[in-house]
């Protein structure tokens, strides 16, 4: 890895994305979708090559002590990387959102307006551990008429330069160029801070992973961010939840993956209910091998579980670990919510309509449920494809990140000679 920082060279880097970018608004879709398919059969045909530079990563982490959820998020094994082909194609399949109307009209003075989407230009993106993000941003880039400029971290160094050097193959196999993915992890940390305040090259910056790396970028940053969020994710256990339906949805949203920033991190229990409810939920999470800690009402339920304190109801565990609360009422569950909430995904269990309609109209979240598992709230189930991320912002986009939210708009002005008087 380069420890001096040539900024003459990334800029070159840089530029030559940019010029890339603008190829990139040109193409057909019967071009970026072909380039898609030639990224998907690359992919599939160096399995092996993607596995031995992926085991030299999850060996370098275990030998620095990552967590084994970091760990997880690092993985690539030959059924995931199948899984990331069939996410490309499945891109193939939907629609591109470059030159779609979004509205128009006609002047009574005959112009003729129109508002249309186009690519941002270049995406710069800032993620650790997770080398699946690397395939899904550059996927999501090409589709979607834009350049990708990565930083996948350290600890993904060789999976990420075996994939970024197979994704630009693939692009030239394609006719399109190769410089429209980018990466420079080869810069180090430094590298990751001239991508922050590259304004001439890099139109829109997006990190992911944990709340610091997130939050650094946000403060140091120039280049406008995009910014998606840890998730400190709750489910509120409402007085009429059934039984069935929060021991198993409960269990799903903490065990499904727990590495992933949908995985639930706190239960919220209606005081109510927490009798009828607790042991079941409990025993289903202990039976799993759940670390399941509770405050003071919860514990005299139960006393032998540690105790829930403040910093583990703000954390985002990423293991299998999960705190739980006793509140009073609905009342008390939107106060947790409001004080301990990262504005990701939030779920309430409950038979009672109105109850149900508080929730989501009062939750500020990106993705606010009612009896449904938090682990929803992602680009592929919600039918987008491959995801950017899940923005927890409020202006551009907020929730998971799929093509339109890698576009933006430009109004087209058609007349025959008008002047205005």
């Amino acid at each position: 890895m380069t420890t001096v920082l040539d900024t003459a060279v990334l800029d070159e880097r840089l530029a030559a994305a940019k010029d890339a970018s603008r190829a990139l608004a040109r193409a057909t879709t019967a071009e970026k979708d072909a380039a898609l398919a030639q990224i998907a059969q690359t992919l599939r045909e160096h399995v092996p090559a993607i596995v031995a530079a992926n085991e030299q990563d999850l060996a370098a982490g275990r030998a620095s002590g990552l967590s084994d959820g970091l760990l997880d998020r690092l993985r690539l094994d030959a059924v995931r990387i199948d899984a990331l082909a069939q996410a490309v194609l499945e891109l193939v399949a939907l629609p591109d959102p470059v030159g779609e109307l979004v509205q128009g009209r006609r002047l009574p003075n005959g112009l003729r307006i129109e508002q249309q989407r186009v690519p941002l230009g270049v995406v710069g993106a800032i993620y650790e551990a997770r080398p699946n993000v690397t395939v899904d941003i550059a996927a999501l880039a090409l589709k979607s008429g834009n350049a990708a400029v990565l930083r996948g971290g350290t600890a993904a160094e060789h999976t990420n330069g075996v994939l970024v050097d197979l994704l630009r193959s693939a692009l030239e196999a394609a006719g399109l160029p190769g410089a429209a993915i980018a990466t420079v992890d080869d810069f180090g940390r430094a590298g990751a801070q001239h991508l922050m305040r590259a304004r001439d090259y890099v139109d829109v910056l997006i990190p992911r992973g944990s709340a610091g790396l997130i939050q650094a970028v946000v403060a140091e940053s120039t280049v406008p961010v995009i910014e998606t969020g840890a998730g400190v994710v709750h489910m509120f256990l409402d007085a009429s939840a059934r039984e069935d339906w929060s021991v198993d949805l409960v269990h799903n949203s903490k065990t499904q993956r727990p590495s992933v920033c949908n995985a639930l991190e706190t239960v919220l229990v209606h005081r109510d209910a927490a009798a009828r409810l607790l042991p079941s939920v409990i025993g289903r999470l202990e039976a799993s091998g759940v670390v399941v800690r509770g405050d003071a009402r919860v514990r005299e339920l139960r006393p032998d579980l540690p105790e829930a304190t403040d910093e583990d109801f703000a954390t985002e565990h990423m293991a299998l670990e999960l705190s739980i609360a006793v509140v009073d009422d609905l009342d008390g569950a939107l106060a947790h919510i409001r004080r301990y909430s990262t504005k990701h995904t939030e779920s309430i269990i409950t038979e009672e309509v109105a109850s149900a309609e508080r929730f989501l109209a009062e939750v500020d979240a990106a993705a606010v449920m009612v009896n449904a598992s938090t682990r929803f709230t992602d680009g592929g189930e919600f039918g987008f494809g491959a995801e950017v991320g899940i923005s927890t912002q409020k202006l551009h986009s907020r929730g998971p990140m799929g093509l339109p939210e890698l576009t933006s708009t430009k109004w087209i002005v058609r007349g025959s000679g008008h002047a205005r008087g």
